[in-house]
């Protein structure tokens, strides 16, 4: 039973400031090898996310890490000690880098030899991927073939008829068998995350399973009280897959600095843990990073990875879902009114990662039609610069007993809400003015608004208004910096 990990380093492009070891505020290539380093030397994370979406991918992380820093890994083994995972393209969904997955798979058994022959013992440095936007038990089940009966299963066959075996040529292929990590982001997959899990498992033997829990989409998706709600519902659920199957389950889930992607900072770790007590890894994406002082970042890795984890939360689903319905049909309507002056602002604010970014395609209603709109972390940046928050929207379709419900199954409501409220703006007016006041009605008084960041966004709506959009991207960084976060 290899050590399960608590701090997933990711490289999601949620931070401000510029990592001091990059010479561009775009990180990529051997920016990214350094990064994962310093995740693991200097801030104590245990395992490193490597994405290989909308980038081109570098199948030579291991080698590379290994012989640019030698000393360190001599002492922390690769699989052993700290992790490298793969997150591989989705070809169920992301058809233009299908054949990515393929190469990534076949670059596992290359990583086997490298890590041989450096620490001189069998131990794989890479044994799982992660698929992102599973939907289906057959998704992870291709994967797992693919790679068992094509990656592995090639070496057995001969070069041509009464020749050598592909082994007895290019010598044997490692590992046997790898790990498929389902990543669970939409609100039927999270709601039949167990379901879907137990499917997958019937017909393999093994020791264990994480499962990957998205908290950015469906954020973006449904709101900010679906997301949680959703993530508690999964999580009981898949508690109760692991005592009905007697496979340990270790929950991931994804969470960055915005209270509208999951708040975990530095100053909110005893309230993220007690909200998700049976989450087992939680990811340390590039805003906690970089926008925090390095000592707080260690201080509260190394708590997080001391934390004792417990009992899922049970929740009523069949409340949830009544809850969720309304909450997101009126949050849905307020983003189709948002989503021009959205993808406006979305264009200044600035890139962190040498990658293309995939443009989610998002059909809140059939009457409507569909919307574009960027990915959740741009899209969580343009509604804070106009001052309006995501995390607010929706709210106005609830009732005092849909509240009560919610402060008592979502634990840091009020607190994830005041989070964010600081930064609203009162004057915005990209809302129609029904919306708005319904939305002041509930949100009450504000004593604690950030006046900083007020006068930022005033400026910042006042340009949009006018149509002076050349000094936008400086003013977006700006309200950006107050925050620590982008989105």
């Amino acid at each position: 039973m290899p050590k399960i990990p608590k701090c997933m380093s990711t490289q999601h492009p949620d931070n401000v400031s510029i990592p001091f070891f990059s010479e561009s505020a775009e990180l990529g290539g051997e920016d990214e090898l350094q990064e994962a380093y310093y995740a693991f030397s200097h801030l104590g994370c245990d395992e490193q996310m490597w994405d290989c979406e909308g980038k081109e991918i570098d199948d030579f992380v291991v080698k590379k890490l290994l012989t640019k820093y030698e000393s360190f890994f001599r002492e922390k083994k690769l699989g052993q000690d700290i992790f490298i995972i793969l997150r591989v393209p989705n070809p169920a969904i992301e058809k233009f880098e299908a054949k990515i997955l393929l190469e990534t798979l076949e670059s596992i058994p290359r990583s086997f030899d490298a890590a041989k022959l450096f620490y001189k013992s069998g131990t794989p440095p890479i044994f799982e991927v992660i698929l992102p936007m599973t939907t289906s038990a057959d998704c992870l089940d291709r994967v797992y073939r693919y790679y068992c009966d094509f990656v592995i299963g090639k070496q057995n066959q001969h070069v041509k008829k009464g020749d050598i075996t592909i082994a007895e040529w290019i010598g044997e292929f490692n590992p046997k068998r790898i790990n498929i990590i389902p990543l669970y982001e939409d609100m039927k997959s999270l709601l039949n995350a167990d379901n879907m899990t137990k499917s997958y498992l019937k017909d393999k033997k093994v020791e264990y399973q994480r499962v990957f829990l998205a908290r950015s989409d469906p954020a973006m998706n449904y709101g900010l009280v679906s997301a949680v709600l959703l993530n508690k519902a999964a999580l009981f659920n898949l508690q109760k897959l692991e005592e009905e199957i007697g496979i340990k389950i270790y929950p991931i889930i994804g969470v960055g600095s915005a209270p509208f992607r999951g708040n975990l900072r530095p100053d909110t770790i005893e309230r993220i843990s007690r909200e998700f007590p049976s989450v087992y890894t939680f990811t340390i994406q590039s805003a906690f990073k970089y926008d925090n002082h390095p000592d707080e970042v260690r201080k509260t890795i190394r708590k997080l990875k001391e934390r004792k984890i417990s009992q899922a939360q049970e929740v009523d689903k069949e409340r949830c879902l009544e809850i969720i319905k309304k909450y997101s049909k009126s949050f849905s309507a307020q983003i189709q009114i948002l989503a021009p002056i959205i993808n406006k602002v979305a264009k200044y604010v600035p890139n962190r990662r040498k990658r293309k970014l995939h443009i989610g395609l998002f059909g809140y209603s059939r009457d409507i039609g569909k919307i574009k709109l960027p990915r959740a972390i741009t899209f969580t940046c343009a509604l804070y610069s106009i001052g309006l928050p995501p995390e607010i929207l929706g709210f106005d379709a609830l009732n005092k007993d849909d509240l009560q419900f919610i402060k008592k199954n979502y634990l840091n409501f009020e607190n994830d809400l005041r989070d964010a409220l600081k930064y609203f703006n009162p004057d915005t007016d990209f809302l129609p003015k029904e919306f708005k006041i319904k939305l002041l009605n509930f949100l009450g008084n504000f004593q604690n608004l950030d006046k900083e960041h007020k006068k930022i966004t005033d400026y910042i709506i006042n340009l949009l208004k006018e149509n002076k959009i050349e000094d936008l991207e400086e003013y977006v960084l700006r309200a950006a910096n107050l925050r620590k976060f982008l989105g």
